[in-house]
């Protein structure tokens, strides 16, 4: 737990999630697995709550303080309209049935004018130029008798689901766009690498430069892999910042 929350405090991700939450009311995470985000926004003085489907998984940050709670996401143990922010990081995708039922849950528990960030895959433009690659690969999954793990999203059909559900979308912003990197790496070399090879680490803006020059080097890679073009072609996920009508 004690790493996970290290990188949620240096994450670009928690920067712009905090951009885009209401100053003041609670905040749900729908989906927050160990609960680090929970914690992390308790720490910084946020109301903030967890729901999770998994027992096993909530029971660490369960046991730092963190009030979580094992909850069917498809129906919520949570007052209508009784959560001013509703987050939920990489979990509506793995519905077999798709996001419909958690997003018609979230739209209840989210009064009107309350702020929902959800992020999904992204359909980015490296999976577009792979596309029949992937189809392929994944009729040969269903062939060979492997099950679903997740849907990805083009913006407009995430738009389209959220609006079907009362959220009107302000605006989107991929994000991680190293991880299609890392992949690829993986495979030109063969073969898994430990977690967290191949990343670029966040870097201070006034961080002195190593050896060579690689901090230097780490900060210019970082700035080109979130510049818009490239966010657009590598972003591994996509968030959603709606409102509700």
């Amino acid at each position: 737990m004690d790493e996970l929350l290290r990188i949620a405090r240096a994450s670009p991700l928690t920067a712009l999630l905090e951009r885009h939450l209401p100053a003041r009311g609670r905040l749900l995470e729908a989906g927050c697995g160990l609960g680090q985000y929970v914690l992390l926004f308790r720490e910084r003085g946020r109301p903030a709550l967890g729901a999770d489907w998994s027992l096993e998984a909530l029971r660490e940050g369960a046991r730092r303080g963190a009030p979580l709670a094992v909850m069917d996401l498809r129906a919520l143990a949570v007052v209508t309209g009784g959560v001013a922010a509703y987050l939920s990081l990489g979990v509506v995708e793995h519905d077999p049935d798709g996001p419909n039922a958690i997003l018609r849950e979230a739209a209840r528990v989210v009064p009107s004018g309350g702020t929902l960030l959800l992020s999904v895959p992204y359909w980015n433009g490296v999976r577009r130029l792979a596309a029949p690659y992937l189809r392929r690969q994944a009729r040969h999954t269903r062939e060979a008798g492997g099950q679903f793990y997740q849907f990805a999203f083009t913006r407009r059909e995430l738009g389209r689901r959220l609006a079907a559900h009362g959220f009107a979308v302000a605006s989107f912003h991929p994000y991680d766009p190293g991880r299609v990197l890392r992949k690829a790496l993986r495979r030109l070399r063969g073969g898994p690498r430990p977690e967290g090879a191949g990343s670029i680490p966040d870097v201070p803006a006034d961080a002195p430069d190593g050896p060579g020059g690689h901090s230097r080097l780490r900060r210019a890679a970082r700035a080109a892999l979130y510049s818009a073009p490239a966010l657009r072609l590598f972003g591994h996920m996509l968030l959603a910042v709606a409102v509700r009508r």
